[in-house]
């Protein structure tokens, strides 16, 4: 009895994180169709890229756009660095147990909505600097996004619900992935990722880094 209960209550939990996702892809599309409204789905450039960046660098085996070198060392060292704060901070360690246990992590004096509300902006500022990085390279408008939503709901599915880890390694992965799949067999570069997905529900639910419990 005590078995089940654990493992209906653990279904529950990852539910919930599940249905989260879901309202915020709906709020997602609901704030795009209001931009798209006021300020049309044209595209506009973004002048935003520094001089001492523009050009290219020599890898050796190909040649590279030094913004988007740039870019791509900057998004690595913030994914890596909001990972180690979660993972390896105290504050990170009380934001994980009010997540996981917030009535619990409440009654020993902490403020979880606070660090709730916090951390939704954190994310929020995360969200900020990647549309920034990403303005340089394509066009600025209310769907520039678009195209991307599927897919990280697919690599958190894949890498694990609540593992950072995974998300990192897992995008990294599905990248990689997705730009082989192009060179090699292009009809099927935007449908191998949600392939992916489908065998990781199928033979591990939890995602590559998930936790079963």
């Amino acid at each position: 009895g005590v078995l089940i209960e654990r493992i209906l209550l653990r279904r529950l939990y990852d539910l919930d994180h599940i249905y989260g996702l879901l309202l915020t892809f709906g709020i997602t599309l609901i704030l795009q169709g209001l931009f798209s409204n006021y300020f049309n789905v044209s595209g506009t450039p973004y002048p935003g890229q520094p001089e001492s960046l523009s050009g290219v660098v020599n890898l050796g085996f190909m040649y590279f756009p030094t913004y988007r070198l740039f870019a791509i060392v900057l998004s690595l060292v913030v994914c890596f660095a909001t990972w180690f704060f979660i993972e390896h901070t105290k504050l990170g360690s009380r934001l994980r147990a009010g997540v996981e246990n917030p009535n619990l992590t409440q009654a020993f004096g902490l403020n979880v909505p606070l660090m709730i509300t916090l951390t939704f902006a954190f994310g929020a500022g995360l969200a900020g600097l990647a549309g920034v990085l990403a303005a340089p390279i394509y066009s600025v408008s209310p769907l520039m996004g678009a195209d991307l939503i599927i897919v990280v709901f697919a690599v958190v599915v894949i890498g694990g619900m609540g593992s950072i880890m995974g998300a990192i390694l897992s995008g990294l992965a599905l990248g990689l992935i997705e730009g082989l799949t192009k060179v090699f067999y292009p009809p099927a570069a935007s449908t191998v990722i949600f392939f992916l997905m489908v065998l990781v529900l199928l033979f591990r639910p939890a995602g590559l880094f998930g936790k079963e419990k």
